[in-house]
């Protein structure tokens, strides 16, 4: 016979336990959400705002289509950073699966096309949404590729608007001129992106090479790091604490000097820039041994190091004045501005 072992709880009691769990869901909910708004990279769109009244048209071959010219206010024709494509848009598709293209004008009326994305088949005509990952740079446009002639894309009739065609659809790094373009028309097609990260500044600026130094990186665009490097170490540690800053943990350095700090994501590298600059110091221990003490003390400062004790012995001949031993030995690295110790011939 199986026996139950209960508590008695008294109905206030229970109210207020039904309350504390109301209230424990509902903080953790707001922290999940809020660390995931934390997150959360910055983009921006590019291509068409997608107006309503979309009309489904078939692409009638297999095709490149992309719109030339967007006159609605907000549109933005071709990406104004560097960065990566991380979604995309269509309205009125029909069949597919369809292929987002990456063209970049090469100033003489010609487009490269220098990246496009796995295919994406639509559930239904209205606006659909697929992810990728595919690098863009200031200046390029969007196009898409259909699988067959009788695939269809939603058209919207806006006065001073156009877009081209690129027959067949071409290789990634082949160059083509439009083979046809239209008027009054654009392709319910857009793109959000990732901009690149950027630095602008850093604190503090030095830190000794013997030792982890915290930094805080400050920019723009810094969600979704995935590596933060200090020349080509990648830093003992880095948390990212929003959109525009991170605190990392510089390694240690085997020599003193000036190192590039480095920022990536899966929209690319920071660009190297005066100010993401980073500065190891230390006391390189010189050779001092036979150097007379004004010369040692010059070499020691350009080392980074400071003269210590000091002993001096008794000698007769060319050693007088001269370093007989030093502590520690020439080439040591160690914390800025240590002392050295030598031994002095009188």
């Amino acid at each position: 016979m199986r026996q139950q072992v209960g508590v008695t709880v008294s109905r206030g009691e229970r109210g207020r336990l039904r309350l504390w769990a109301i209230a424990a869901v509902c903080a953790v909910s707001v922290w999940v959400l809020a660390a995931a708004g934390a997150a959360q990279a910055s983009v921006l769109s590019i291509g068409s705002v997608l107006p309503e009244g979309a009309t489904s048209e078939p692409f009638k071959r297999v095709q490149t289509l992309f719109n030339t010219a967007l006159p609605e206010s907000g549109a933005t024709l071709a990406s104004p950073v560097n960065g990566a494509i991380v979604r995309w848009r269509v309205q009125g598709a029909k069949g597919g699966p369809f292929f987002l293209r990456v063209l970049h004008p090469d100033g003489k009326g010609g487009y490269e096309a220098t990246a496009t994305s796995q295919g994406a088949t639509p559930g239904g005509t209205g606006l659909e949404t697929f992810s990728t990952n595919l690098k863009v740079q200031t200046g390029d446009l969007i196009g898409i590729d259909p699988s067959h002639d009788s695939d269809e894309i939603g058209f919207t009739t806006v006065a001073g608007a156009s877009y081209a065609s690129i027959f067949p659809t071409p290789f990634d790094g082949s160059v083509h001129a439009p083979s046809e373009t239209f008027d009054g028309k654009e392709i319910s097609l857009s793109a959000e992106i990732q901009p690149a990260p950027e630095i602008t500044t850093i604190a503090p600026v030095f830190g000794a090479a013997t030792a982890n130094t915290k930094v805080v990186i400050s920019g723009k665009n810094l969600n979704g790091t995935t590596a933060v490097s200090f020349g080509t170490t990648p830093a003992t540690a880095f948390s990212v604490e929003s959109d525009t800053q991170i605190t990392a943990t510089a390694p240690k350095s085997a020599r003193p000097g000036k190192v590039d700090v480095s920022v990536s994501t899966l929209a690319g590298t920071n660009p190297n820039t005066r100010f993401d600059d980073f500065v190891y110091k230390a006391c390189v221990v010189p050779a001092v041994k036979g150097k007379g003490l004004r010369k040692t003390k010059t070499l020691l400062r350009r080392g980074g190091c400071k003269l210590g004790h000091v002993k001096k012995v008794e000698v007769t001949g060319k050693k007088e004045g001269k370093v007989l031993k030093q502590a520690p030995k020439a080439g040591k690295v160690l914390a800025p501005s240590a002392k050295v110790r030598i031994t002095l011939g009188k």
